[in-house]
């Protein structure tokens, strides 16, 4: 139970200076997401990359020294219970004006979590349950910009407010033909309303903030006619000479899930209310949970918090029992998942066969490096959970046994829950979005689907390639097939930066007894890869094989990878669209569409 009053003085102090812990966070957060602009106006791409990778280790390093404040100053973990009650009610008073108050919320938690014992976790000293409600909540800020702008055109004046929109973002670099692009995105916002007639409320609808990530910028928003809402993004690139140009015009919910796609990098965007970012962004995609959203936008620590909220919910209404995952088991990775719930937990064993030379911490530095590298839409987002505790009786016999045999450091099984019910708890797991692994796709698969998959496999690869990533081990089951059918990796423990590794063709044998053997008769290094060695391990199905060799035969040869890491090394940065090439506005006045991959 809560105190009745609040009589320790030190609990307001705690409080506030828990609130400035995180206002500094924030405040550091925003200067980020508002150098965005400058830094995309400059071209500075890898800037802007650094800044994303920097970004997402800014909370942790807020915690930490928060944490150390709280220790030094008020000894934080010897006090009493009813100091920590009261200390979270004056928390939540000083968030009652707030701008970002759930985050704050999710901050007191982590710092809480830190200076407390774990027995902790399952009492009142936390925010289980949000303790502020952050709808319409306004941006009053002097000088900042409202959440989103309306513009009011009439069916002859869209041409005009689509222009008035783009410039009120204020790009300080000349567009190469600003009034040719709008044309084009007036256009396709005629042919996608179709014959449509404007109603009283017809408005456009865009958020203050342009979206930024690696070399684009995006006008985010949403077209309202009567009872009908198109959301749409305009992509604005650099072109080849260095002036803007808008990109494509992408409309609807699909377009827009696969710009917001949780194998992308988040974003940098510059708002002091990201509650109503999340809701905005909401009415665009409602098929989007609240926590991918803040994922997003970069407040991954908000979308994991939601996450888990998400998955308490969704046990509590479930009665399901966590399995051994289907599909062929990894020797770095045991992984299980709920059947009703669309997410796998992967937890890294604590031993590995001779063939896989490696480490729990080399592992989590690559999983690490995934989080802060440019996932282009083919690497899965995964959410690092510390101390999970699960129900023991919705686990299955048979996963516990797996867990004690190959995790037996990670895992205990404890009776502390309040109702004495014996629980799981996982010291470190991460947790992916389930998809269906490639190879059971291709087992299944139509001819059509069976092209398309390994089309998609290809394309995945390239687009790794781009990003200066080597998936190392390329086998089909560690790719899975999304529901729209885009094909992405999610397996992390050999990946390299392409940089990093030595492509090389297989030397010829010197003699005889070099062909006939069975052996390798030539040295092979840490970082060397013979690319046309991967045809015997992918392309065993002859079906697959014809597919594979028509449209991705460059990828066994050693050049290919080679030039790549010359380009790469050199300072290159590839382009790898979000969005289909033949949407592409240059690609439609050449009257066809191109490879978006190189």
């Amino acid at each position: 139970m809560f105190p009745q009053q609040l009589t320790d003085t030190r609990a307001f102090d705690i409080a506030h200076a828990m609130l400035d812990g995180f206002n500094k966070h924030y405040r550091l957060f925003r200067e980020v997401g508002r150098s965005a602009k400058q830094r995309y106006e400059q071209a500075d791409w890898h800037g802007q990359q650094r800044a994303q990778r920097e970004r997402i280790e800014f909370y942790d390093r807020r915690v930490e020294e928060n944490a150390e404040r709280l220790q030094n100053e008020f000894k934080a973990h010897s006090l009493p219970m009813d100091v920590w009650q009261q200390i979270k009610l004056h928390y939540i008073g000083l968030l009652t004006n707030h701008h970002q108050p759930e985050c704050a919320e999710t901050f007191f938690n982590s710092v809480t979590t830190k200076i407390l014992h774990r027995s902790y976790f399952h009492n009142e000293f936390i925010f289980v349950r949000p303790a502020i409600s952050t709808e319409y909540i306004e941006n009053d800020e002097p000088g900042d910009a409202p959440t989103y702008r309306a513009y009011y055109p009439t069916r002859d004046t869209l041409h005009e407010a689509v222009v008035r929109m783009v410039t009120n973002f204020q790009l300080q670099r000349p567009f190469a033909d600003l009034d040719r692009d709008v044309d084009d995105v007036v256009a396709a916002m005629v042919r996608k309303l179709g014959d449509f007639r404007p109603r009283a409320n017809f408005q456009i609808q865009v958020l203050s903030s342009l979206f930024y990530r690696n070399k684009g910028a995006y006008a985010v928003g949403k077209i309202v006619n009567g009872f009908s809402e198109l959301p749409f993004a305009l992509p604005i690139l650099h072109d080849a000479q260095g002036q803007l140009t808008i990109d494509a015009a992408l409309f609807g919910e699909d377009d827009l899930l696969l710009l917001f796609s949780f194998a992308r990098a988040y974003f940098l965007v510059d708002m002091e209310v990201p509650s109503a970012y999340v809701t905005f962004l909401r009415s665009l995609m409602p098929r989007k949970p609240r926590w991918e959203l803040y994922n997003a936008i970069g407040l991954q620590k908000q979308g994991k918090n939601i996450f888990y909220r998400d998955f308490l919910y969704h046990l509590r209404h479930s009665s399901d029992r966590f399995r051994i995952a289907p599909g062929i088991k990894g020797m770095v990775m045991l992984v299980f998942d709920l059947p009703s719930f669309p997410f796998v937990f992967k937890v890294i064993k604590d031993y590995y066969p001779p063939q896989k030379d490696t480490t729990r911490a080399e592992i989590m530095r690559k999983y690490r490096l995934v989080k802060e590298h440019d996932r282009v839409g083919r690497m899965a987002d995964t959410l690092e959970f510390s101390n999970v505790a699960f129900p023991r009786s919705r686990f299955e016999d048979e996963l516990i046994e797996e867990l004690q045999k190959f995790c037996p450091s990670l895992l205990e099984i404890s009776d502390r829950d309040g109702d004495g019910q014996p629980e799981v708890i996982l010291n470190h797991v991460y947790i992916e979005r389930r998809m269906i692994p490639l190879n059971i796709f291709l087992a299944d698969a139509t001819r059509q689907q069976m092209e398309h998959a390994v089309l998609e496999y290809g394309n995945a690869i390239k687009d790794l390639v781009a990003a200066n990533i080597f998936p190392g081990d390329m086998l089909w089951k560690n790719f899975g097939v999304t529901r729209h059918g885009k094909v992405v990796f999610y397996d992390y423990d050999e990946i390299e930066y392409i940089t990093d590794c030595n492509f090389r063709r297989v030397p010829a044998p010197r003699h005889e007894e070099d062909e006939m053997s069975g052996e390798v008769w030539y040295s092979v290094g840490r970082h060397d890869v013979f690319p046309e060695t991967f045809g015997p391990f992918l392309l065993g199905n002859p079906a697959v094989r014809e597919i594979f060799m028509k449209h991705h035969a460059e990828l066994l040869d050693a050049d290919f990878w080679q030039s790549h890491k010359q380009r790469i090394a050199a300072g290159h940065v590839h382009d790898v669209f979000p969005y289909d090439p033949d949407k592409r506005f240059s690609v439609q006045r050449r009257g066809g569409a191109r490879s978006a991959h190189f």
